[in-house]
C-alpha cells in the first residue's frame, strides 16, 4: 500500500531557481515535469543559487470505501469515512555544489499501526531521495548532460511521469485510509522496493533527444541503511527486504520539444532478486534461495505546454516475468507472469483549475497465493486466484495558491481480482470497493 503521495513540488527548488511552481511543473500540476522543470532534475538539482534548502509538506484527507465490511462483518478500511492528518514529509533538497545537489524525503505517516483498543500509532521512515552529480556540456551544435545517482526507489530518478515513481495518483491516501482504492498486485516496478534497495546510476542525455541510464541496485546495508531509515530487520511492521547480490536497470528514452509541444517515448527493462523473510520473526531466509521478477516496461509521455490552457497524458504498460523454483511466493506453479497497463489525461485552466480522467488494467497468471488463507480481510482475496483487477479514476482539482492544492478523486472498479461479482465466493462485488478520496495538500 502506498505510505506517501507523489507530488513533490520543491518551494525550495523554486526559492533557488527564482522560478514560479509552473516553471517547473506542468500547470501547476506536481510534480509532473516541464522541459525547464526535467533539465534542473537532470543537472543534479544545480540551477540556480544555494538558498535555504528545507521544504515541508502536510496531506489531509477523506476517503471512503463503498461497502466498508467484508462477508464476515471485518472492517475493510479502518479509517473509512473519516477526516485525518494522512501523513507529513520533510525536503531538504537542492544544490550543494556546482556539480552535486539531491532531492531527500522522509515522511511520518499519522496512521500506521493501530491497537487492540483502536489508538493509532505513527511512524517515520524514509521516502523518494535522489542524490547526483552532474555535468552538461555544450559545443557548437551539440548538447550533453551526462550524471550519477544514488537513490532508493526504482524509477525515482526519472524525469518523465509515465515513470512508475512519479506516475498518477499524484496524491493517494495512505494504505490504512483507503485499503482497496488501488489494485492489490502490482509489479516489482511499481513500488515493489520503494525504499527498500540503494541504486548507483549513470546517464546521459544527448541533444534533447535520446536518454540512456544504467542502474544496479543493491540491499540497503551499511551506510545506505540510511536510504531506508524506518525499516528494520526483523521488524514486524516494517520489515527490511534484501535482494541478491547487484540487479540491474536499464532506462531508453527518445524525446522531442517542438513548439508548445512536447513528447517521450521510452523503454526499461529491470531484473531483480530478493530473499523472502521468515514468517514467524521476519529475518532473511538466505538459504532458501529467491524470487526473481523481470519486468520489462513500454511508456509514452506528451504535453501541450500553453497559456490559459496544459495538456498531457501518459501510457504505461509493464510485463513482468517471475521465477519462484522453490514457492517462496507462488503456490500453483513455479513461474508465472503479471501485466500492469495505466493511462492518464489531464488538462489545466491557468495553472489553478484541472481534471484528469484514468485507467488502469492489471492481469496475470492464476495462482492460489491471490487467495492467502488467512487475509485480514476477505475483500482482498480472489476466489477464481486471479490478480486480475481494472477500473477507472476522474479526478478534479483546484490550486488556490501554487502551494495548496486541493483534489477530489473516485476510483471505480469494473474488475477486482478476477471478476466484476462475487470475486471472494462470498457475495462481494467489484464495486463494492470504490473509492471517494478528497485531500488537501499543502508545502511551504
Amino acid at each position: 500500500m502506498l505510505l506517501a503521495s507523489n507530488a513533490s513540488a520543491l518551494p525550495a527548488f523554486a526559492r533557488q531557481t527564482g522560478q514560479s511552481c509552473v516553471a517547473c511543473h506542468v500547470g501547476g500540476q506536481f510534480p509532473e515535469l516541464t522541459p525547464y522543470g526535467r533539465q534542473f532534475k537532470l543537472t543534479g538539482y544545480t540551477l540556480g543559487q544555494q538558498t535555504n534548502p528545507l521544504a515541508i509538506m502536510v496531506v489531509a484527507d477523506y476517503a471512503k470505501t463503498s461497502k466498508n465490511t467484508d462477508s464476515a462483518g471485518t472492517t475493510v478500511s479502518p479509517l473509512s469515512g473519516k477526516a485525518i492528518v494522512d501523513y507529513a514529509s520533510l525536503f531538504a533538497g537542492g544544490r550543494i555544489t556546482d556539480n552535486i545537489g539531491a532531492f531527500a524525503q522522509i515522511t511520518y505517516s499519522f496512521h500506521d499501526q493501530q491497537s487492540s483498543s483502536g489508538a493509532w500509532t505513527g511512524h517515520l521512515g524514509s521516502d523518494n531521495t535522489d542524490i547526483r552529480f552532474a555535468d552538461h556540456l555544450v559545443e557548437n551544435d551539440q548538447d550533453l548532460i551526462y550524471g550519477f545517482t544514488l537513490h532508493n526507489n526504482p524509477s525515482v530518478q526519472d524525469v518523465w511521469n509515465s515513470a512508475p515513481a512519479w506516475s498518477y495518483p499524484y496524491v493517494a491516501a495512505s494504505g490504512n485510509a483507503a485499503a482497496t482504492g488501488a489494485p492489490p498486485y502490482l509489479t516489482a516496478l511499481e513500488g515493489g522496493f520503494a525504499q527498500q534497495v540503494a541504486g548507483l546510476g549513470a546517464y546521459a542525455y544527448w541533444n534533447h533527444t535520446v536518454y540512456a541510464e544504467l542502474t544496479a541496485y543493491r540491499s540497503t546495508t551499511g551506510p545506505l541503511s540510511a536510504l531506508a531509515i524506518g525499516n528494520a530487520t526483523g521488524d514486524s511492521a516494517h520489515p527490511k527486504t534484501f535482494v541478491e547480490g547487484y540487479n540491474p536497470y536499464v532506462r531508453l528514452a527518445y524525446t522531442k520539444d517542438w513548439g508548445s509541444n512536447s513528447v517521450m517515448v521510452g523503454l526499461t527493462s529491470f531484473k531483480i532478486g530478493s530473499y523472502v523473510n521468515d514468517s514467524n520473526n521476519n529475518q532473511p531466509q538466505y538459504s532458501l534461495g529467491t524470487i526473481k521478477q523481470t519486468d520489462t516496461a513500454l511508456d509514452a509521455q506528451y504535453q501541450y505546454l500553453s497559456e490559459p490552457y496544459t495538456a498531457t497524458a501518459q501510457v504505461r504498460w509493464i510485463h513482468e516475468r517471475i521465477s519462484d523454483p522453490n514457492n517462496l511466493a507462488l503456490q500453483d506453479q513455479v513461474s508465472a507472469s503479471l501485466n500492469s497497463f495505466r493511462t492518464k489525461a489531464s488538462l489545466t485552466y491557468r495553472s489553478q483549475f484541472g481534471a484528469s480522467l484514468s485507467f488502469f488494467n492489471v492481469s496475470g497468471t492464476s495462482d492460489s497465493s491471490y487467495n492467502p488463507t488467512s487475509p485480514s480481510t476477505t475483500a482482498v482475496a480472489s476466489a477464481t486466484n486471479s490478480p486480475n483487477t481494472r477500473g477507472w479514476t476522474p479526478e478534479a482539482f483546484w490550486l488556490p495558491e501554487p502551494n495548496i492544492r486541493v483534489g477530489l478523486q473516485y476510483t471505480a472498479f469494473t474488475k477486482y481480482l478476477g471478476e466484476s461479482t462475487n470475486y471472494d465466493g462470498a457475495g462481494r462485488k467489484a464495486s463494492d470497493n470504490n473509492t471517494l478520496y478528497l485531500y488537501g495538500w499543502y508545502a511551504y
